[in-house]
């Protein structure tokens, strides 16, 4: 599956509607983001499962301050709403795929279930 362009039109949506995005922060200027592109588009073909997006940093300055992106390349993951992973640079074709099949195991369940009682504890604590 190609990439997919994403926009502050249609980001949300794209999270809400697929459970696992890999999403790439970059901008045409930045040789890292060149020498990545390879690499990203070669996983979202051969991981059909995953919606493989990217945010281009200088159209959508919006969506990079909303994330806080400072460096780009930034790859971001996100797994059934949450952001599992964060991280600036470039990553070789290895460590991409070695996050890919990470974040494939990740009982989200168990995150969910940690999401709420730390919800709760904050909850608890503003209350106290």
């Amino acid at each position: 599956m190609a990439t997919v362009e994403l926009t502050k039109e249609n980001f949300e949506q794209t999270i809400l509607d697929n459970e696992t995005v890999f999403v790439d922060f970059w901008a045409e200027w930045c040789g890292p983001c060149r020498s990545f592109a390879p690499t990203y588009e070669s996983a979202s073909d051969q991981h059909e499962d995953i919606v493989f997006a990217k945010v281009n940093t200088e159209l959508e300055q919006e969506l990079a301050g909303y994330f806080q992106i400072r460096s780009i390349p930034t790859l971001m993951v996100f797994r059934d709403n949450v952001i599992l992973f964060s991280q600036p640079g470039a990553l070789p074709g290895p460590m991409l795929d070695d996050l890919i099949t990470q974040v494939k195991a990740v009982d989200m369940e168990d995150v969910h279930r940690q999401i709420a009682e730390h919800t709760e504890h904050e909850h608890d604590d503003a209350n106290a």
